[in-house]
């Protein structure tokens, strides 16, 4: 393991500016008083792993990061428990997560067990940014980056390793409420043999465009489509997505290279077999989800990721007027029951049957 240097805020905010954070953090707004940095050569590996004050980095202007996008990332949280406990939910999962977009970006490898005593290094000096009022808690976003300033096409032989650390609570302004989408015909998240199945930067640049026309049209988010056929269901902008069948059927597009491997979906997944449902990834158009809601076949869908968990969607709508489903029928029972049983799982409130929970800090 990484020896960590540890350099205190010599300016943390005081207590009394954190409580008034903590009371209303919204989402990815406010920072900690500290961060993680790890560098990385290609002749040293990892080494001079940092926790110093929360502030700027300091890169070159050749940097290629920012000519190449050559950067990669992370969401995971950290959860106090009722006895004032700090836990993570499944870190193995993230840091092997980035591992594979290390590895399609060309970058190194951060051991799985340095990516979870970061978070760990980070929790030890700032301990007291972890909210605990339900629905929040300290949001990490770890962070890889190309940092060698040369401007030829290649992998960089330099990088550094970032962790910083926001309190979030709820990632829409209306909380858990069932939410509008946009189907986005005219852009793809991804192209096959892409880098959709990494979690960087250039998948959510990508996005934000339709994401601005989901916005103009009074929508939360955007829904993808494949980019090949036009025509099967692939993600939102920053969350997989789910169908619930009357018939007990709980349905995910299949991973196909484009779409992320979200750890909420896997988890989401886990959880609906522990409950005797029928689980089925497969390719899903999007007639079956227009036919199906038409229908009654289909009962409920919902959107899932690490920033907002579960959020029912209650609309889809999309270009020349088209809408279906109703904004303001209730969230779904099955959507909601495995919403609860994640959180309170996540929380401390339910036993942790399959090992997900990792403690940080007492």
């Amino acid at each position: 393991m990484l020896k960590y240097q540890v350099t205190r805020n010599p300016n943390p905010r005081s207590a009394a500016e954190r409580a008034a954070i903590l009371a209303a953090p919204g989402f990815g707004k406010f920072f900690t008083d500290h961060m993680v940095a790890i560098g990385w050569d290609k002749d040293a590996g990892w080494h001079d792993a940092q926790v110093r004050p929360y502030g700027p980095l300091s890169l070159d202007p050749a940097a290629s990061v920012l000519h190449y996008g050559q950067e990669i990332f992370e969401g995971i949280k950290a959860y106090r428990h009722a006895d004032g406990s700090i836990w993570t939910f499944r870190p193995e999962a993230n840091g092997a997560r980035l591992q594979r977009s290390a590895r399609r970006l060309a970058l190194p490898e951060l051991p799985v067990e340095e990516f979870t005593e970061s978070l760990r290094q980070l929790i030890a000096v700032d301990a007291d940014w972890v909210p605990g009022e339900p629905e929040t808690s300290l949001y990490f976003r770890p962070f890889m980056i190309a940092t060698e300033a040369f401007l030829g096409v290649r992998a960089a032989q330099q990088a550094g390793y970032y962790v910083i650390g926001s309190p979030v609570g709820a990632y829409f302004a209306k909380g858990v409420a069932p939410v509008s989408i946009w189907l986005s015909e005219d852009y793809a998240r991804a192209a096959k043999g892409g880098t959709g199945a990494a979690k960087c930067g250039g998948n959510y640049a990508a996005s934000l465009l339709p994401q601005q026309e989901a916005y103009a049209n009074g929508c939360s988010q955007v829904l993808f489509l494949d980019p090949v056929e036009g025509k099967y269901l692939e993600e939102l902008g920053g969350m997989n997505v789910f169908l619930v069948y009357r018939d007990g059927r709980i349905v995910t597009p299949e991973l196909s290279g484009s779409i992320l491997e979200g750890i909420t979906r896997s988890s989401i997944l886990q959880l609906a077999r522990d409950r005797g449902l029928q689980v089925e990834e497969r390719k899903v158009s999007i007639d079956e989800w227009k036919q199906g809601v038409a229908s009654g076949e289909i009962a409920e869908i919902f959107a899932c990721g690490t920033a907002a968990v579960i959020a029912p969607i209650g609309e889809l709508k999309g270009k020349g007027g088209f809408s279906i489903g109703d904004i303001n029928a209730p969230a779904g029972e099955v959507t909601m029951a495995i919403r609860k049983e994640l959180t309170d799982i996540q929380y401390g409130r339910l036993p942790d049957r399959h090992g997900w929970l990792h403690k940080l800090s007492d």
